[in-house]
């Protein structure tokens, strides 16, 4: 019995020893959570030219802005204010939120932008940065779609550039200059009245037309800023007389883009973008050099409140 005890008690002994001297088991890793969000780097809305081609830059349009630089897919384009002439000072963050509009041959005019205008200039990257009239051209990331402008006057440094190769300062650019500017057929001009002075020519919605007495006969000296405050009135046929228009005396003038604008004796015919609506006359005698013009082709020099 004693002997049966000891070999009972030397196995056990063998046993504990051989468990202490096994290898122990890993324990698993537990599994990630369910559900669990990896987190991707935040991408620009807005993808600009990388170098695939050439930039290809045409005119948008919207009815605060007027017409402004866009590109094949229709996103808006920006100048720097802060930027030199053909030499762009956004760089790390700023061109994060403010992307270049790169292109790798030269950049290629669509209808109503002035090829003469385009240049490029070359990035601390290397890069390939498309200019317009001197101005490095953007994107900015918060345009999500064709068409959007909320860039617009950002830090008040920022702004969309015209066709004529200027900032875009107003947000009342008038909706007329557009209309007139897609025509599919000649522009209307007709004739409005008012007490104080008498009448005058107007659109076909009834906007105001005025003459600049810089001009000289069927040639516009208004362009760039002046153009900006002064919007022609632009026709895509022959211009169309109304009651009381003199048909003969109506005619076209060929501007420097390469637009059309309707002429009347002569006198190339503007909107002025301070008027809001049909029958506002806010621009006659402004800087008394533009004026009404009456449907005999003469300036109305008659003064309205306080000019």
């Amino acid at each position: 019995m004693k002997r049966m005890h000891l070999i009972g008690t030397v196995l056990a002994a063998l046993t504990l020893l051989i468990s202490a001297c096994s290898p122990q088991a890993t324990p698993a890793a537990a599994p990630p959570p369910a559900n669990t969000a990896v987190p991707v780097t935040a991408m620009p809305a807005v993808i600009p030219n990388t170098g695939g081609g050439p930039a290809n830059v045409m005119v948008g349009k919207d009815d605060k802005l007027g017409s402004f630089l866009v590109d094949d897919k229709g996103m808006t384009l920006y100048l720097y204010t802060k930027d030199t002439p053909n030499t762009s000072n956004c760089y790390d963050k700023c061109a994060t939120a403010w992307p270049p509009l790169l292109t790798t041959g030269n950049p290629v005019a669509g209808s109503g932008v002035d090829a003469s205008k385009f240049g490029t200039t070359t990035r601390k990257e290397g890069t390939m940065q498309v200019t317009y009239n001197g101005w490095p051209l953007y994107y900015f990331v918060k345009d999500k779609k064709s068409g959007d402008v909320t860039g617009q006057n950002v830090g008040s440094v920022w702004f969309v550039i015209s066709p004529t190769g200027d900032k875009v300062e107003s947000m009342t650019e008038t909706a007329p200059t557009t209309a007139a500017a897609v025509s599919s057929g000649g522009t209307s001009v007709a004739v409005g009245k008012s007490d104080a002075l008498g009448s005058f020519l107007v659109d076909d919605k009834g906007m105001t037309l005025y003459l600049f007495t810089k001009d000289i006969p069927n040639t516009s000296n208004c362009y760039d800023k002046c153009a900006t405050a002064w919007p022609p009135l632009l026709t895509t046929g022959s211009p169309v007389a109304g009651t009381g228009i003199d048909a003969s005396k109506l005619g076209t003038t060929k501007r420097k883009d390469g637009s059309i604008q309707v002429t009347y004796a002569g006198w190339p015919l503007y909107y002025y973008a301070n008027d809001a609506k049909a029958g506002d006359t806010t621009g006659q005698n402004v800087g008394s050099v533009w004026f009404v013009i009456s449907p005999a082709g003469e300036q109305v020099t008659k003064s309205q409140g306080g000019y």
